[in-house]
């Protein structure tokens, strides 16, 4: 049996022992703690990194997504401008091929031959260039038997609903076979036609053409010989500023074409009609008697040679330039006289009508009425 002391021994061997394997199981918990923080921290790491990883894969993501936006945004861009500047080229194009085309139907407008078949629709002419004149090709008519006595136009008093004096259609009606017009009988048109009749210069033509061209409205001067030898810059003007030049007789004799034999009415028209022709290289076809003073024979007379008679719906008192009347009341006749298809006589010399023709002209356009050319 072991004595005190061998126990006492093998206890402190036993407890050293112990101690021994305290201290291992101290040190394996120590490694085995470390590993675990060492892996903790790994994998703290790992997470960091894969965090960045994944933000700065995301900022990539994002930046080229807006990269990628942008370019698309400025390709739309490019692509919307190369659409505007094809549709300006198109524009500019169309622009310029409806130009040429206008200005090519215009020159074969200006060069088209004039037939009698075009003239017996005078509406077509309204805006027709005069450069040249237009000369007409009048069925002829038989002068033998024809009425030779004098008759003085003038348009009346009695009116219709359509306030056109009577007179002018009993006139139109009965001589509008020898191409004469005292109206046109158009009452469903709000139309007036302006003519100007020239016997000489007294200053004021200038400024009626003033006018006429500030208010764009073309007129037919009626020109004598003697107006257009001392004239031909103002009958130049005329014809260059689109007006018609007509033919008022060489002579503008008292008595009237009608108390003339056949053939001095005749030299009356064609002698003004050569000139005009040889001086200016335009073609006259309208013709106002002098003083309106006509007769069944000289209106057929005219038409053979090729002209049309141009007489009016309205005409007053205004040619007497020692005693001109009042602008005022000038300017009211002419107003409250209007009619569809109306023919204005003015007279040139009048200092009244110079003065009121401005005013006349808004006047009637305020009441719905459109001036035209008569041709």
């Amino acid at each position: 049996m072991a004595s005190f002391t061998e126990k006492t021994e093998i206890y402190n061997r036993m407890k050293g022992r112990n101690k021994m394997m305290d201290e291992r199981e101290r040190r394996r918990r120590r490694r085995r703690r470390r590993k675990r923080q060492v892996y903790r921290a790994r994998i703290l790491v790992g997470a960091a990194a894969l965090a960045i990883v994944l933000a700065a894969g995301f900022g990539i993501s994002t930046a080229a997504k807006k990269s990628a936006e942008r370019k698309a945004q400025k390709e739309q861009e490019l692509k919307q401008q190369e659409l505007a500047e094809e549709e300006k080229k198109k524009a500019e194009k169309a622009e310029k091929e409806a130009k040429e085309a206008a200005e090519k139907a215009a020159k074969e407008e200006e060069e088209k031959t004039f037939t009698l078949a075009d003239l017996d629709n005078p509406d077509g002419f309204d805006t027709r260039p005069t450069e040249h004149g237009i000369a007409l090709q009048n069925q002829q008519i038989d002068l033998n038997g024809l009425d030779t006595t004098g008759l003085d136009w003038g348009q009346g008093g009695d009116k219709d609903q359509w306030n056109r004096p009577a007179g002018c259609l009993q006139y139109q009606e009965k001589y509008g076979k020898y191409n004469a017009y005292f109206i046109k009988d158009e009452p469903e048109k709000k139309v007036i036609y302006l003519t100007i009749d020239e016997g000489y210069e007294y200053g004021c033509s200038p400024r009626i053409l003033d006018t006429l061209k500030e208010k764009k409205v073309p007129a037919v001067f009626f020109v004598t010989k003697p107006f257009a030898e001392q004239n031909p810059d103002l009958v130049q003007r005329m014809i260059d500023e689109g007006h018609e030049v007509g033919n008022h007789s060489v002579t503008h004799p008292a008595a009237g074409l009608s108390s003339q034999t056949i053939e001095e009415q005749t030299n009356e028209v064609n002698g003004l009609h050569s000139y005009i022709k040889e001086q200016f290289g335009y073609e006259m076809h309208l013709f106002r008697y002098p003083a309106g003073k006509f007769s069944e024979q000289s209106v057929a007379l005219l038409n053979n040679l090729n002209y049309k008679s141009v007489f009016w719906s309205f005409a007053y008192l205004d040619y007497d330039v020692e005693n001109q009347p009042d602008p005022a009341e000038s300017l009211q006749k002419t107003i409250d006289c209007l009619h569809p298809g109306a023919i204005y006589l003015l007279h040139a010399e009048s200092e009244t009508n110079t003065q009121i023709l401005g005013d006349f002209i808004d006047q009637v356009r305020a009441q719905g009425y459109e001036f035209k050319l008569f041709q």
